[in-house]
């Protein structure tokens, strides 16, 4: 048991650190501009939509940026109909980061690390944030390499090697692992990167790949719901939103995952990619699909919490 809980819970740490190294670095420096561009370019759910992209690119994290945007609506900084564009535009910008991990850089890991420590050590603020960027990054696949030492162990595992094979046949239990990993660490992404490990040892097939990847936009959304606790009407209407769009756009989804296995399969022969373009195209066409009814859509979630 300990040949899995441990390398798991180190890889895990490790990635999660150089994840919070990425965000805080990046935040940094982008310094308060985050604050006015996030208030400035958000008034129509298309801008709003492009902004949260690329702030959710710049700082990695959908979750960071959607508990900020609870945070000032509950301050009454934004409306409620403008969070909708920037929640939708979190779902595709965090693909980015799910793409950068996908690309076959392990080799370079050191000099990814080497790299950022030397530009953080320059005095120059914004090389020194760079550098961070890089070190957490660098950080991040570490953590990939050691959660993959659990996998030769569970594969000697008889429950493990069981459920995946009802997974097989009954995509629903995928979703539910999906879910439930995301919902107890808290990061889609670390989810998304311990599946393309599995993938990669050929531990576990594309349709539950692709099931597992589904369930985490589901178990994200615990993020939301623990942000908007004891806050104002807006605030629990945008995390009511979020949910609402994760949940329908799985459900949406699911009868389609045999689908989406042979689009990517087409699309790259490498199972990293292949899930990182399950979840690329799943959060793409599901805020696409959502955005031209954005403000009907935030009309409704209105009639609804009242």
């Amino acid at each position: 048991m300990k040949e899995i809980v441990i390398p798991f819970f180190v890889g895990l740490s490790i990635f999660l650190f150089g994840m919070q190294v990425m965000r805080v670095s990046l935040t940094n420096w982008v310094g308060d501009n985050l604050k006015s561009i996030l208030l400035r370019f958000t008034n129509t759910p298309l801008r709003g939509f492009i902004t949260g992209t690329l702030i959710t690119m710049v700082l990695q994290s959908s979750s960071a940026i959607t508990v900020l945007t609870i945070g000032f609506t509950n301050a009454g900084l934004l409306s409620f109909p403008q969070t909708i564009g920037i929640i939708l535009g979190t779902n595709v910008g965090t693909t980015f980061t799910t793409q950068l991990i996908s690309l076959d850089i392990h080799d370079y890991i050191p000099w990814i690390l080497f790299t950022g420590i030397a530009l953080w050590l320059l005095p120059r603020h914004s090389l020194k944030c760079t550098g961070l960027a890089l070190f957490g990054f660098g950080s991040i696949l570490v953590g990939i390499e050691g959660m993959q030492y659990i996998i030769q162990p569970l594969k000697q595992t008889g429950l493990f090697s069981n459920l995946i094979s009802v997974a097989k046949e009954n995509s629903l239990i995928g979703i539910s692992i999906g879910t439930l990993i995301t919902a107890l660490i808290q990061s889609s992404t670390a989810t998304t990167a311990i599946t393309m490990g599995f993938m990669n040892d050929q531990f576990i097939p594309l349709i539950v790949g692709i099931a597992i990847i589904l369930g985490s936009n589901i178990g994200t959304c615990i993020t939301a719901l623990l942000a908007c606790i004891g806050s104002n009407r807006a605030s629990r209407q945008v995390a009511a939103s979020h949910i609402i769009l994760n949940i329908f756009g799985v459900i949406f989804f699911y009868p389609l995952i045999p689908w989406l296995a042979e689009v990517v399969m087409i699309l790259s022969v490498h199972p990293q990619s292949q899930i990182a373009h399950a979840q690329t195209l799943f959060n793409v066409i599901s805020s696409l699909a959502i955005l031209p009814f954005a403000v009907p859509f935030a009309r409704l979630i209105e009639k609804m919490i009242k």
